[in-house]
């Protein structure tokens, strides 16, 4: 029994020290976006996708699921959703480094913050997955949230709802894609990358790239792409081996917090009163969904032991 407990200690701290420094990654990863607010926006995300698969092929050698990333690359059932994955994951890469770039970290905080809970949403429309009362509750105040600042400022936060629903529909098609996390990631960073070069050395050959041209530090960073993309997936999915449902649920809300306290104190991007409120909404709706999540998981625990 003694032998158990500490057994399952041991891959819970192992989960922990994979998982939180994966988590803190996303959330501090505007402050790398920031020292590249010279590039244009496009422009990273081409050196993003190109180092990401430099990074992720040696990774899949190691792993070795090589066979599996050839079996994507040659199966349509997998291929085709992989495809489509990729569109809406460089959509959200963009639409982030824009939006850190020009000042709206705020509302990328909003966005992965309302982002559990449009998967709930996306659960129920197209896996006709069943919204326990609290989910629908959870959800009904966050659509609440976004409703405030409709009302406030006679516009939807689009940068927020655009990051919340193409990592929604993203996570969809990757939950029904029967393939790996590392190996569906290093097949979608592939089908940029040869586009992707091809657009680099375009902008070379016109005196526009900024990498080999603005100078070592900037091309640095660029490569470290690879860092900030791969590596904490790598991390992220080492951990959530280890850990339960019910701590990843609860360790999501790290990444949206740093960004929502670079925004505020180190950047000093505007609070207003009517943003607060509608921020206290969607964490009002998280606190209702993770305790439901919690007390769901515990109750199918205890169902499983008996």
């Amino acid at each position: 029994m003694e032998q158990d407990f500490a057994a399952e200690a041991s891959r819970t701290l192992i989960g922990l020290a994979c998982a939180v420094p994966a988590y803190l990654i996303w959330g501090l990863s505007p402050i790398y976006f920031k020292t590249l607010k010279s590039v244009p926006a496009f422009e990273i995300l081409m050196h993003r996708m190109i180092w990401s698969f430099v990074f992720l092929v040696p990774v899949v050698l190691v792993q070795g699921r090589w066979v599996e990333f050839a079996r994507a690359l040659t199966q349509k059932r997998i291929l085709l959703p992989l495809a489509a994955s990729t569109f809406l994951v460089s959509f959200n890469w963009f639409l982030f480094i824009w939006a850190v770039n020009t000042d709206r970290v705020l509302q990328t905080s909003l966005g992965y913050y309302i982002n559990p809970l449009v998967n709930v949403l996306l659960g129920a429309v197209f896996l006709r997955e069943r919204l326990r009362p609290l989910q629908l509750a959870a959800v009904v105040l966050a659509a609440a949230g976004v409703l405030n600042l409709l009302l406030i400022y006679g516009q939807l936060p689009w940068v927020s709802l655009g990051l919340a629903f193409s990592f929604g529909f993203y996570a969809l098609i990757r939950k029904t894609a029967p393939v790996g996390s590392v190996v569906g990631l290093t097949v979608e960073t592939m089908l940029l990358t040869i586009p992707a070069v091809g657009y680099l050395v375009y902008l070379d050959s016109v005196g526009r790239g900024a990498f080999l041209r603005i100078g070592l530090r900037t091309d640095l960073l660029l490569v470290a792409a690879a860092l900030v993309t791969a590596l904490p997936l790598v991390l992220f999915t080492r951990g959530a081996r280890r850990l339960r449902m019910a701590t990843i649920g609860f360790l999501q809300y790290i990444a949206p917090t740093g960004t929502f306290l670079l925004a505020v104190f180190l950047w000093g991007e505007p609070l207003s009163s009517s943003q607060l409120l509608t921020f206290a909404l969607i964490w009002t709706a998280l606190a209702i969904y993770s305790t439901d999540s919690v007390r769901t998981y515990r109750m199918q625990r205890a169902v499983k032991a008996s």
